[in-house]
């Protein structure tokens, strides 16, 4: 060995070093390789074989063999020797961040053998060493040291990276030190830095009447580019927040009162508050109800259009103070529309259902949740479950008094209580529509007692109602007293009266007409008393009542059927229904207004919730 050793150079020691470690470890010299500072922890572990050519060492972390782990970071610094330059790194550098500077680091994710190339600088010859601080680059002539000929200008260019920007050349004199773009002169060795800064910017955050910015709060604020911001906005009492404006670019959502907002500029934005979260009350963008205040303001604008967007209950904004027992001093829901001030809007629940809602007004009249619906009213497609309305005449779950429309899969689940004019749904029907709807609960008044509608004026068709009734006078499971149409509808729930009662119909006045209709419910009174009718002064066609089920063996009006006979189809397309038998209750056949399950079931309506 000393004979090997006398007959090398002294800068190969440094290789002999490396040979002889790598030497001990193949041979089990007992030699421990170096740690990196990587931790030994994890259990997949690498070696990482750094050396130097002539010229020049590796200081960080030396050289030699070290031990790390996987995925370790480890930083490389290669130090020149007087007259020699630094080159690259060569061997396996696939994971060294910048191969041609000096300073630059390596992920160990395998095991790695690396190389600092040195060489001698040429005579007349002079190196320009470049680097830059974090936040940017320089791209030419790229990060390295390099010789140029005494004389050259070489141009530099500096480059930032997202959120930086540059702002100036340190070391050796540049041509223009405050410029990315420049030149410097070799004239002898140079070493120059490029500098960035991190860049920040301005927040303006404001808000509309009708609510705050509580996060960050309202006013200017300055950040680092690319700080995403929180940004929370919170109405106040009776408003809801709409969206946000102004510089909206990088906000997450601008519809949520929740968001955040990235900062890569200077940006000025507005938390906007409404009586409404969205929509301008038109038919093609409808104001948007979301909560028990949003559906109060809806009597504010009286022709407009609206969607519900959300179920309504107990646990809804605004409950306890608009829509409960103790809301309004004990009296509840104040109704929507009024003699002055009707409905004359369009509502569509779009499916939802409002839930719990409170009425205790017995000394006033039209009401419900709507008081009174407009002639040009249109209410459709909302559900009511679990109502309690209690008022004085023309009382509903619904509506109070309807001279518009009501369609499409509406209905009340509830107790009603009034004077005259009662009704599950609507209290007094006057000349209004009502499709598709139905009513389940229990419904109590004195005069125009019904299951449906009190009074019903108006025309109703494809509806029916399982509401126990109790009254006094004209009072029915499907209509108190009616004047108008009724056609395709049913009634099953129990009545009770004293005059004129029925179990479809307590009084059916000379205008009013009764066609393709029927009723299961008992039916008992003192005066009047009919399977279908107490009394009819109009016209019934294709009607009829189950006589087991009812205890009436008589109508004044109407054809009495056993209950097996109103469960065969045979009994309703014989009278010209528009009726079609399907395999089970659960299946419904849309192409005609009638289902049953023959000798199984009464007839359903078509639309009808399974």
């Amino acid at each position: 060995m000393k004979t090997i050793l006398s007959s090398w150079r002294p800068h190969n020691m440094k290789r002999l070093g490396i040979f002889l470690i790598t030497v001990a470890l193949i041979t089990g010299m007992g030699a421990e390789p170096l740690s990196c500072g990587c931790g030994s922890s994890t259990p997949v572990q690498y070696d990482l074989i750094i050396n130097s050519t002539t010229g020049g060492s590796v200081t960080e972390p030396g050289e030699g063999i070290f031990v790390c782990s996987n995925s370790t970071v480890v930083d490389l610094v290669a130090v020149a020797e007087e007259g020699y330059y630094f080159v690259n790194w060569t061997g396996d550098v696939d994971t060294i961040a910048n191969i041609n500077a000096p300073t630059t680091n390596i992920t160990m994710n395998g095991d790695y053998s690396i190389t600092a190339n040195f060489e001698q600088i040429p005579p007349g010859q002079f190196t320009l060493t470049t680097s830059s601080t974090a936040g940017g680059s320089i791209t030419i002539p790229g990060e390295e040291t390099r010789p140029y000929d005494e004389g050259t200008v070489v141009d530099l260019v500096a480059e930032a990276e997202e959120c930086y920007e540059f702002v100036n050349w340190t070391g050796d004199t540049v041509a223009d030190p405050n410029s990315a773009t420049t030149t410097i002169t070799m004239d002898g060795a140079k070493d120059v830095t490029a500098n960035f800064a991190l860049l920040s910017y301005n927040l303006t955050a404001d808000s509309t009447d009708g609510g705050d910015v509580t996060t960050p709060d309202e006013g200017t604020f300055t950040y680092d580019c690319g700080t995403v911001v929180d940004l929370v906005a919170e109405a106040e009492e009776g408003y809801s927040f709409v969206e946000w404006s102004g510089d909206v670019g990088t906000i997450a959502d601008i519809d949520a009162a929740e968001t955040t907002i990235t900062m890569n500029g200077h940006f000025s934005i507005t938390a906007n508050f409404g009586l409404f979260p969205g929509g301008n009350g038109t038919a093609e963008d409808p104001y948007q109800l979301a909560d028990w205040y949003n559906l109060d303001h809806l009597r504010d604008y009286p022709s407009s259009y609206f969607i519900l967007t959300d179920d309504l209950d107990f646990g809804s904004i605004g409950y306890t103070e608009l829509a409960s027992e103790t809301g309004h001093e004990g009296k509840g829901w104040e109704p929507i529309g009024n003699l002055t001030d009707p409905f004359a809007g369009s509502f569509n629940g779009q499916g939802y259902e409002i839930s719990d809602l409170f009425i205790d007004r017995p000394d006033e009249s039209n009401v419900g949740l709507f008081g009174i619906l407009d002639v040009v009213g249109l209410i459709e497609n909302v559900g009511m479950v679990n109502g309690n309305v209690a008022g004085d005449n023309n009382a509903g779950g619904l509506v109070g008094r309807n001279d518009g429309t009501i369609i499409n899969n509406t209905y009340y689940t509830g107790n009603v209580t009034g004077n005259g004019n009662v009704g599950g749904l609507v209290g007094y029907n006057f000349f209004g529509t009502a499709n598709d709807a139905y009513s389940s609960g229990i419904v109590t008044g004195q005069s125009n007692v019904g299951g449906l509608f009190g009074w019903d004026r108006g025309t109703t068709s494809d509806s029916y109602s399982t509401s126990s009734v109790t009254g006094d006078l004209n009072v029915g499971g499907l209509t108190g007293k009616n004047s108008g149409t009724a056609s395709n509808s049913y009634a099953t729930g129990n009545v009770t009266g004293d005059d004129n009662v029925g179990g479809l119909i307590g009084r059916n006045d000379g205008t009013g007409t009764v066609n393709n209709c029927y009723s299961t419910g008992n039916v008992t009174g003192n005066t009047h008393v009919g399977g279908l009718m107490g009394r009819d002064f109009g016209t019934e066609s294709n009607s009829f009542w189950d006589t087991e089920t009812s205890g009436q063996a008589t109508s004044d009006g109407g054809t009495g059927k056993t209950t097996e006979e109103m469960m065969d189809i045979a009994t309703f397309s014989g009278a010209g229904w528009d009726i079609i038998a399907v395999v089970d209750p659960g299946t419904r056949n849309p192409a005609y207004i009638w289902n049953i399950v023959d000798d199984e079931t009464y007839p359903f309506l078509s639309w009808q919730p399974v």
